[in-house]
């Protein structure tokens, strides 16, 4: 593949505060908590490293060296492929913090995943980023329906946003093609967590907006052209067939479901 994106992967507080797995394991949050026995996803790099195998990878991290000693982190450091980035206050100020480490505009196209997404493959996150170069976005979301997720696991997720056609919950993937697409990321400033925090929404997307949401007035196309011009970006939605891409691991319940889906992949 051309053009391979350079890699981000967040494994950082969230609000300053420790993953409940992190501290169950005595251990700073996303990616060292372990789960079938190994951490997760070696810090996030495990699928992400073989999906790319010239990329760059940068691991966003308040602590790096917490997990200077895993090994897909220290074989990638050890070839020169891996950035330990300090994390920032926020999500956007860990992304620009990390950009800048890697060069600017060397930096895109971006990918942008968590350490707690362990249940991402290298195929999925080749897919995400074949499909956005061929689209016509500044900034690609990747999501998967209600039905999908539910599919993989009937508690995988227990929160979705609903909009008049489909119901939906975001995978934990972020393609950016551009220094312009940043604009997109602002929707993240206040953190993120929309679907536990709804005043969230109206500071990202207008108090307009958020009305327009919680009536279900849009359908997830008007939902993106409305974001689109908020930020003056074209942000597009993919739509991943594999609900699994949307389990995360941040609480005891995610966590359970995540090794049992790891454990079957494994025979």
């Amino acid at each position: 593949m051309t053009d391979q994106p350079t890699i981000l992967i967040l494994a950082g507080k969230r609000d300053g505060k420790l993953d409940p797995l992190a501290e169950r394991a005595a251990s700073p949050p996303n990616g060292r908590a372990p789960i079938t026995g190994n951490p997760p996803r070696d810090g996030g790099g495990g699928a992400a490293g073989p999906a790319f195998p010239e990329a760059k990878v940068f691991i966003s991290i308040h602590d790096p060296a917490v997990i200077a000693d895993l090994p897909a982190v220290a074989a990638l450091v050890k070839s020169g492929r891996l950035v330990l980035s300090e994390a920032q206050a926020g999500i956007v100020e860990s992304v620009e913090h990390a950009i800048a480490l890697a060069g600017g505009d060397a930096a895109f196209p971006l990918l942008i995943t968590t350490a707690d997404n362990v249940l991402a493959e290298s195929g999925y996150l080749q897919n995400v980023h074949r499909d956005a170069l061929a689209s016509e976005g500044d900034a690609v979301v990747v999501l998967a329906t209600r039905e999908s997720i539910r599919a993989a696991h009937p508690d995988g997720q227990r929160k979705f946003y609903e909009f008049k056609d489909v119901a939906i919950s975001n995978c934990n993937v972020f393609w950016l093609r551009n220094a312009k697409a940043l604009r997109a990321t602002e929707a993240f400033r206040e953190g993120g967590q929309f679907a536990k925090n709804r005043a969230r929404i109206a500071k990202a997307f207008g108090i307009i907006n958020l009305i327009r949401f919680r009536l279900g007035w849009w359908t997830l196309d008007k939902a993106f052209k409305a974001i689109s011009r908020r930020f003056g970006v074209q942000v597009v939605p993919q739509i991943t067939p594999d609900g699994a891409f949307a389990i995360d691991v941040d609480n005891e319940r995610t966590y359970g479901v995540a090794e049992l889906l790891l454990k079957a992949r494994k025979g």
